[in-house]
């Protein structure tokens, strides 16, 4: 591996101008949900000018629209096609998976920007824009490795499958649509944005809603209802208990440094309607998390026997029991083994690139690698350059020596994970 780092080094500077351009370009792009069509008409011209096979579709159907995984707000996806470009290898060798997705938030109150969220600007060495760090960069950091091994002639035996997909930020609708198109492969890599540091497991989540009900009466006479607000509170308890007996459950080394490795939130509450009135009804949404190699049902279980519990403790819920609905978004947790041969090959190109040992944990969130794991059978590693603490936020950056060093790291993985055709093979 080391005799190729630097002409694959080298390569990446000649390069370097012209892919902060094309990174500038696609930030400038606001693909935000339902209009990401310019941009993956853009990707695809790329993907073939480069050689690759490329396939361009708008996800519909009834077999994924009524496919247990999927997930998504819409079910029409005119402006939001996928895109996939394969570049074959001559045989004999592994396949990958480079896995990313176009789709960003939306860029929200825009005064607290410096500048446009999608002005694709370079300060001090980091490009600014909504969808700069999740995940454009990592996406370029992908193609990258593609284009400079093309560069320097090399040919590999196993295909490289470039996708670039949507819908990643409402559940993986996107990547769902290419396994059930037929694209799966040996291994895959994520680039979603862990600051460089290697996760070979993520967990899941999924949202729930949560009815609380109470019995209304006049505010002067609120002893005569039952607040639904009051009762929301044990609820909350209850959700925090089952938190923590989840939680000491885990054990993994790959968590230590998580303070609670599949969190519980609420994220939204409502209830009452009048000041004047004991409230009825409270709802609460939030998001549950889910642990590598937990089943999703096994989580959902858990959930409706810590609801049910609380008619044990209070009459209360016994005749007005907690209404329990999973609904909208969903990741599918994952993991790979320590020792998966990939994770090897990664570990030694990181070792080579960035002078150190990679850190490897396990990811605080989900991401479509989750579904490559479970469904389309390829074991699936989240690698990628950004930090999390920007994505979704103002001024959302990355590091554009961050993006090269993972070109760097995933062309060096290619070459031994996919092998080195003999035609073509640089001395």
């Amino acid at each position: 591996m080391a005799r190729w780092r630097d002409k694959i080094r080298k390569q990446l500077a000649e390069e370097r101008p012209a892919a902060v351009e094309l990174l500038r370009d696609w930030v400038r792009e606001p693909s935000v949900q339902g209009a990401e069509r310019p941009l993956q008409e853009k990707i695809a011209r790329r993907l073939a000018a480069m050689g690759l096979k490329v396939d361009l579709w708008v996800m519909e159907g009834e077999e994924l629209l009524h496919h247990p995984y999927f997930v998504s707000p819409r079910t029409t996806f005119a402006d939001s096609p996928n895109v996939v470009g394969v570049w074959p290898g001559t045989g004999g060798g592994r396949s990958l998976i480079l896995n990313g997705h176009v789709d960003v938030v939306p860029a929200g109150d825009e005064r607290q920007w410096q500048e446009d969220p999608f002005s694709g600007s370079v300060v001090d060495g980091k490009l600014y824009g909504r969808g700069a760090t999740d995940m454009k960069g990592g996406n370029l950091a992908a193609l990258l490795a593609i284009q400079t091994l093309q560069a320097l002639g090399v040919r590999l035996k196993g295909d490289v499958i470039f996708q670039s997909v949507v819908e990643e930020e409402s559940g993986g609708a996107g990547t769902l649509a290419a396994i059930l198109r037929g694209y799966r492969a040996d291994a895959a890599l994520v680039p979603e944005p862990t600051n460089m540091k290697i996760f070979p497991k993520q967990q899941g989540s999924m949202w729930f809603r949560l009815w609380i009900k109470g019995r209304s009466a006049h505010g002067g006479t609120r002893y005569e209802g039952v607040s639904a607000i009051e009762k929301s509170m044990r609820v909350l308890q209850a959700i925090r208990q089952l938190e923590e007996e989840r939680n000491r459950r885990i054990d993994d080394p790959l968590y230590a440094k998580l303070p609670i490795p599949i969190p519980i939130n609420v994220g939204v509450i409502e209830g009452g309607k009048w000041p004047s009135s004991v409230a009825d009804l409270v709802k609460l949404e939030g998001r549950m998390g889910v642990a590598p190699g937990e089943e999703m049902e096994q989580a959902q279980a858990e959930m409706e026997q810590a609801l049910q519990k609380l008619a044990e403790e209070d009459d209360w819920f016994r005749e007005h029991p907690v209404e329990l609905e999973w609904f909208g978004a969903r990741w599918v947790p994952g993991a790979v083994a320590a020792d998966h041969p990939l994770m090897l090959i990664l570990q030694e190109a990181c070792q080579l690139v960035l002078g150190r040992a990679p850190v490897v944990e396990a990811a605080p969130w989900g991401t479509d690698g989750g579904l490559l794991s479970k469904l389309a059978d390829t074991p699936a590693i989240v690698f990628g350059p950004g930090v999390t603490q920007v994505a979704h936020y103002p001024n959302e950056f990355i590091e554009l020596d961050a993006v090269f060093q993972c070109a760097e790291i995933f062309a060096l993985t290619m070459l031994q994970w996919c092998g080195v055709a003999e035609e073509g093979a640089i001395a």
